[in-house]
């Protein structure tokens, strides 16, 4: 079980979130899993941010708003 779980939220920003996701696997400090929260994207990404790391865990839902997607990221998270 990882250490940390870092969460991050999306919709329709697949560069910005790539640029995210590296700053995380970046960091010196390597026992953490991502999870990416797809806020109902127009389009599925999962495949595309899921091959960037195998640490990442991926959830899409319908369009909730940022804190709806944290939310959602905080109850699969397996740290805290």
């Amino acid at each position: 079980m990882p250490e940390a779980s870092v969460i991050i939220p999306f919709h329709d920003r697949l560069v910005w979130t790539q640029q995210a996701i590296a700053s995380v696997t970046q960091q010196t400090y390597q026992d953490f899993e991502i999870i990416v929260v797809d806020d109902g994207s127009t389009e599925d990404y999962r495949a595309q941010i899921e091959r960037l790391d195998n640490r990442i865990r991926y959830i899409r839902q319908e369009q909730r708003g940022a804190a709806a997607a944290r939310n959602a990221g905080i109850k699969i998270a397996t740290t805290g």
